[in-house]
Parts: structure tokens; C-alpha cells; sequence
């Protein structure tokens, strides 16, 4: 397994060479919503607030702000009940997650599978209460070492591939809020040089006291954004294999870009991915009919993003705009895939038309910008 720190890299200059789309075979979500698309796909569009009561969360104190948690995980329903005993939530949430894809998969999965899973650093629980034991036990070396695997970022990946025998790529890629694009274009290589023949694309975040403290102080969320957690996947794989397999075709993925912006000019950085996605697919600004949103609820950004869409798309907003947050509150590093969930579950839950185009963006305050291009397909 390899555990990688995906950095974005400038947009292109110039013409831009055009992608092989992928398709997206097979989704599964779970999240503050519920389990499931359709759970979530009726929050976003509906516009439900998810679970707000992380009772048995955390013995920790809590921040006095609101937050979203996945209610119930039927950890024992999907995956049975060996050897999840010392697993972390993080690594729970993904198995959830990657289950539900599985299961609506028309197909076997087989070894020839991989894994890329998005998140900000694994586990922060369970990295911050090991790092305490060394401070509370007598010696250093009298912690529990059962704790030790669960801090170690690729342990939610690795557990998915051990579980399903997939023995194809294995990555993590710690990206934040660029983790979800940056994960699609890790799979693209991976898919294009061999490593793989279908890839299980996703992003995971638990909730935990560390993590909204940490969110609550930096002052980076509005005052009445919630702090979520959430995991979701997608099976990914050459739109040529799915089309000979017979395969229903959800999405296609026709680009991923990402660049940098420095300060000062993030809007103009993330309309120049967003012109570049574009081009590499062939499309036109103007055939965008939707937008899922990726930095709702974050100071200073949110506005940013709006307007870097309105600039690539020519002054226009795009009818339809799916903003996941409002629903699931701030995911992380499991944002990214999640409003790709969301964006499906919406189309599936309005019954919209395949062929619909629809860009998915991502920005952070590090200067990182992103986008990625689908177009809705079968999702009855």
C-alpha cells in the first residue's frame, strides 16, 4: 500500500489535450442524511438538515456550535462483526461506504480492483488519544498497542482492500478539501497505466471532539456551520470496459483538473481550472446546467467560489446547484466525493435527464483550486 500527499499542480497554459471520460458504475453514501444515496440525494434536494445529535460520539466536551454525524452506522449489518472491534470510526465509516457500493455494483469486484481514499490526515481521534496514552502511562511504551493501526492515515484504505481482496493500487491521498478531485485524477492515472482495472474512488471523515475544536477555533467556518463527518465511494472504471460489460453507466467523469492560486487571486484561479476542465472535454461554458458547491459555510471562500463559476461560465449561474454542506455540514476531506454523492443523488431524486453536464469545485484556503466535469447517465 502507498499512502500519498496529493499537491495540485498549475493549470495548463494554451491548448489543452482531451481526456478519456471514465464511468462511474456504481456510488454508495453514508452521511449525517442517512444511509444510502437516496438518503442523501432527498436531503440536498429537499433541503433536510441531517442527524445533529452526537450523543455516544465523544466523552469529550464539544464546541458550542452545530453538527451533523451519520445516525446508526450499521457496522454489524454490512460488514459483520469480526474483527471490527479495535477499528476507528474513520475506517468504519469507509467500510460502510465501500459496502453499499459494492453491493449495488453489477458486477464482481474481483482483484484486479483498487482503492483511493480521500481524507485530511486518517484517524485524528485516534492519532491524538495514542499520542496521549504516551503521556498518561507510566513509561511510553505501556500503551495499548492495539490503538497503533488506526493511526496510521492508509489504515481505512488498507482494511477495504484486505477485506474484499482487492490487490490492485492502493492509495490514500491526504488533500483536504481538494482530496475528491485530486482522488478522480489518481485514479484516471491509475486506470490509464494498468494499475487497476476499476478503482473504488472515496473520501472519508469521522467526527470527533479534536477535529470540531480545532475547526471552531480557527474561525475558518461561519458561526452556525456545522462540523460533519460522512464517507462515500464510487466505482470508477474505462468507459469502454463498462459499455463491452453491459455495465449501467451513473456519471461520466470527463475531466479533473486542479491548480493554485496565490493571494488575492483564488477566483481567478479556480475560473481558469474550471475553463481548462471544460476545454479538455470538449464543452462549452454554456452547456453547464449544474454546479455542486464545495466550499459552503467557509469564511471568505464561498463567495469566491460563486463567482470564479459565474466568470469561467461567461456572467451565468447554472440553474441547478447542489450544495451538500447544508445538508451533511463540513466533511473535509470526504467534501469532495460527497458532492459528487450528492450531485447523483439529486438527479436521481429529480428524475433528471441523462446527459446533463455539471461541474463539481473545490477550494482551500492554502491556494488550492479544483474542478471536475460530469455528465449524468442512467440513474434511474
Amino acid at each position: 500500500m502507498t499512502s500519498a500527499a496529493a499537491l495540485s499542480a498549475p493549470a495548463a497554459a494554451g491548448p489543452v489535450p482531451s481526456a478519456t471520460p471514465l464511468a462511474v458504475t456504481a456510488v454508495g453514501a453514508v452521511s449525517a442524511a442517512g444511509i444510502g444515496l437516496q438518503a442523501l440525494g432527498r436531503a440536498v434536494v429537499e433541503g433536510i438538515a441531517g442527524h445533529a445529535d452526537p450523543t455516544g460520539l465523544s466523552e469529550e466536551s464539544l464546541p458550542p456550535r452545530p453538527v451533523r454525524v451519520v445516525p446508526d452506522l450499521p457496522v454489524a449489518e454490512l460488514i459483520g462483526r469480526k474483527g471490527t472491534r479495535h477499528l476507528d470510526r474513520t475506517t468504519k465509516l469507509a467500510l460502510v461506504a465501500c459496502r453499499l457500493t459494492l453491493d449495488t455494483y453489477p458486477g464482481r469486484a474481483g482483484e484486479r480492483s483498487g482503492v483511493v481514499l480521500g481524507t485530511s490526515t486518517g484517524s485524528i481521534r485516534s492519532s491524538s488519544e495514542f499520542s496521549m496514552e504516551t503521556l498518561r502511562q507510566e513509561r511510553p511504551y505501556l500503551v495499548n498497542p492495539s490503538l497503533f493501526p488506526n493511526t496510521v492515515m492508509n489504515c481505512a484504505a488498507g482494511q477495504i482492500a484486505i477485506r474484499h481482496g482487492l490487490h490492485g493500487v492502493n492509495a490514500t491521498i491526504a488533500g483536504g478539501h481538494l482530496s475528491g478531485v485530486q482522488s478522480l485524477k489518481y485514479a484516471r492515472n491509475a486506470l490509464r497505466q494498468g494499475h487497476a482495472d476499476r478503482i473504488l474512488v472515496g473520501g472519508v471523515e469521522e467526527f470527533c471532539a479534536q477535529s470540531a475544536w480545532g475547526w471552531h477555533l480557527s474561525g475558518a467556518l461561519g458561526v452556525d456551520v456545522p462540523v460533519g463527518e460522512g464517507a462515500a465511494m464510487l466505482m470508477v472504471e474505462q468507459e469502454a470496459t463498462a459499455f463491452d460489460a453491459g455495465r449501467p453507466v451513473l456519471a461520466r467523469i470527463l475531466a479533473c483538473e486542479t491548480g493554485y492560486g496565490p493571494r488575492g487571486r483564488l477566483a481567478d484561479a479556480l475560473a481558469s481550472v474550471v475553463t481548462a476542465a471544460l476545454e479538455r472535454c470538449g464543452r462549452r461554458p454554456e452547456e453547464v446546467g449544474a454546479v455542486s458547491y464545495g466550499a459552503t459555510g467557509l469564511t471568505g471562500l464561498e463567495r469566491i467560489e460563486e463567482r470564479a463559476v459565474r466568470a469561467a461560465l461567461g456572467g451565468r449561474t447554472p440553474g441547478r446547484g447542489v450544495r451538500v454542506k447544508e445538508s451533511v455540514g463540513e466533511c473535509f476531506g470526504a467534501a469532495g466525493v460527497l458532492q459528487i454523492a450528492g450531485l447523483l443523488g439529486a438527479w436521481r431524486h429529480t428524475a433528471a435527464p441523462a446527459g446533463e453536464l455539471a461541474l463539481v469545485t473545490a477550494v482551500a484556503r492554502d491556494g488550492n483550486v479544483g474542478c471536475a466535469v460530469l455528465e449524468s447517465g442512467v440513474l434511474a
